[in-house]
């Protein structure tokens, strides 16, 4: 039986370490996008090479990901359901069919579901129309057109346009050792 004296001590809280708190930042981040480690280092070391700041750089080319910007746009629930819808080859980049969620699109490309999606009501209907009715504010570096389910990119993606709190300097702390 289990006293009362024995209840109370508590045990001792184990700090993170360092490594330990970028290793979690990363994970993080990975997950939040759906890409796997081979992936976001290949991510990684471009931004490397790139001018500007590494982790900035690195944010910037996970957000232009088509998957993330359909979700963006709002017409998948999930970066996971986006990925299947782009998969399955029910959305066009500048009318030209793609099926890699990975596709990095850039300034002016036009994003649009397939004509033949379209037609497929049921797909409209809960998938389409089901995100489009909630009220979630499309990014600023995005331009979204409800009636035709098109979206087109003003511009590339802004640090600041990242909601979630992202400690991008632990990751490039990380890989930098």
């Amino acid at each position: 039986m289990v006293t009362q004296s024995e209840k109370k001590q508590k045990k001792p809280v184990k700090r993170t370490s360092e490594y330990g708190r970028q290793l979690a930042e990363k994970q993080k981040v990975k997950e939040m996008y759906g890409v796997r480690e081979r992936q976001f280092r290949k991510f990684f070391d471009q931004a490397l090479k790139s001018a500007g700041a590494p982790g900035d750089t690195l944010l910037r080319m996970l957000e232009s990901r088509l998957d993330n910007v359909l979700f963006r746009l709002k017409m998948a629930t999930t970066r996971a359901q986006a990925r299947q819808i782009i998969v399955h080859g029910h959305v066009r980049v500048n009318g030209t069919r793609v099926t890699s969620p990975s596709y990095l699109v850039v300034t002016h490309d036009v994003i649009h579901v397939d004509e033949g999606s379209l037609k497929r009501s049921a797909f409209v209907e809960q998938v389409l129309d089901k995100r489009m009715k909630v009220g979630v504010k499309i990014p600023e570096w995005l331009e979204l057109d409800k009636q035709q389910y098109r979206g087109v990119i003003l511009r590339a993606p802004v640090r600041s346009d990242i909601q979630t709190l992202i400690e991008d300097h632990l990751i490039v702390e990380l890989y930098s050792k």
